[in-house]
C-alpha cells in the first residue's frame, strides 16, 4: 500500500481566525461547493478529498482544500492514504456568528448549478 507523503497539516487557533482570510478562503464557487458538501455530511461530517467531485484538477483540488484549512475554516487529517476534511463550524460561529450558514447556502447553490 502506498503511503501518503507526510505534511505536516497546519491549523490556526480559534483566536487566529481573522475574518478577512476566512472571507477570502470562502470567496471562491469551488471552496463553496466544497463547505457545503462537508454540512450536508454533518454532523459525522468527515469525507475523504477523494469523495468530491469537483470540475478541476486533482492538483487544483488539493489547493482549494489548502486555503480552506490555512484559513480556518476545515479541519483536516491523515487516515491511512486518506485525507479527511471536516468544517470547523463551532469555530467559526463563534467567531463570525452566521457566515459560514450563508456560505453553505450559497455553496449549494453552487452545487445546484453544476
Amino acid at each position: 500500500m502506498a503511503s501518503r507523503t507526510a505534511t505536516k497539516l497546519v491549523h490556526p487557533d480559534r483566536t487566529q481566525l481573522r475574518f478577512t482570510t476566512v472571507l477570502a478562503a470562502l470567496g471562491d464557487p469551488v471552496r463553496l461547493a466544497i463547505v457545503a458538501r462537508l454540512a450536508d455530511a454533518e454532523p459525522d461530517g468527515e469525507l475523504a478529498c477523494t469523495t468530491f467531485a469537483l470540475s478541476v484538477s486533482k492538483s487544483t483540488q488539493s489547493g482549494h482544500f489548502r486555503v480552506l484549512r490555512e484559513a480556518g475554516v476545515i479541519r483536516q487529517r491523515d487516515e491511512g492514504t486518506r485525507r479527511l476534511n471536516r468544517l470547523r463550524r463551532d469555530d467559526i460561529d463563534d467567531r463570525f456568528p452566521g457566515l459560514l450558514d450563508l456560505a453553505i447556502r450559497h455553496g449549494r447553490d453552487m452545487l445546484a448549478d453544476w
